[in-house]
């Protein structure tokens, strides 16, 4: 067997074992909310302004499917059960969320500014109302304080859901989450969690440039996107000046927020709001 036969072995062998690191973790997505829904039906919490996690039982990775280089000290209380959360810094600090669990030489005192609060068992049986009791009496075993179950509430009407989500927003949070009682865990984008949000949001990929005018000489003016429905269009308000010198390269996806669509389909008062990660 030639050196050339052993290379080609070798890679044959490594790369389901690259692809499995990648695969994208089995979690359950949200849907809008579009205000008809029964709200008495569900349980809500704030929607996070974190990364959203998946512990396998051996480590935790992103919603993608990455890694995450989290010290030894911050999970090995965790169980060997799969768990669902998200790595959050407080109101409004996604950058600071970002930027540890990007960084693969992030101090212990970095991790110790990080909550991992969990929402969900995938693998327990049973509805998300007996979960969530689940949830808690683990979480109350644990006994750290930076690992935490998420606080469900039960809310009778729309008005009650609606003053709750103006207390969320007052204090600088990024909306609700409703999870119907009674479903299962299933993945994917399902109909039984919903995302509630003064905004709309949604992602799109960078496929190219427009040059600026005026101030914006030299720059980019905006950038120019597809949506996962094959629409394109620009996006320029809410970059900073510094994005506008070096933009998201083609490829990226950035996260924008919106108040609904116009008649041809395309988000209307759109803004950018960051570029995601491919690993997140």
């Amino acid at each position: 067997m030639d050196w050339i036969q052993i290379l080609l072995i070798c890679f044959i062998l490594v790369l389901p074992l690259s692809g499995m690191a990648r695969q994208a973790s089995p979690l359950m997505l949200a849907q809008v909310y579009q205000g008809y829904e029964n709200v008495s039906a569900y349980l809500v919490s704030e929607k996070l302004d974190g990364i959203r996690v998946y512990w396998n039982g051996e480590q935790l990775r992103t919603r993608s499917g990455y890694p995450i280089d989290a010290p030894d000290w911050f999970t090995k209380h965790l169980p060997d059960t799969p768990l669902d959360g998200e790595l959050w810094a407080g109101r409004g600090q996604f950058s600071t969320v970002n930027s540890i669990v990007q960084s693969y030489q992030a101090t212990d005192e970095q991790w110790r500014s990080l909550s991992l609060m969990l929402f969900d068992m995938p693998d327990e049986t049973g509805t998300f109302e007996h979960r969530s009791e689940q949830l808690k009496k683990l979480v109350d075993g644990l006994d750290v304080s930076w690992i935490q179950a998420l606080e469900q509430t039960f809310v009778d009407s729309e008005l009650a859901l609606q003053a709750m989500l103006s207390d969320v927003l007052a204090k600088g949070g990024e909306g609700l989450m409703l999870h119907r009682r009674t479903s299962h865990y299933q993945t994917g984008r399902s109909p039984h969690l919903l995302k509630v949000k003064q905004h709309q949001d949604a992602e799109a990929t960078v496929v190219g440039f427009v040059p600026g005018k005026g101030k914006y000489q030299g720059m980019t003016g905006s950038l120019k996107v597809r949506m996962d429905d094959g629409r394109e269009f620009r996006l320029g308000s809410g970059l900073s000046d510094a994005l506008r010198v070096n933009p998201p390269p083609l490829g990226s996806r950035v996260t924008f927020l919106y108040n609904g669509l116009t008649t041809s389909g395309l988000p209307r008062f759109a803004r950018f709001i960051r570029v995601r990660d491919a690993a997140l």
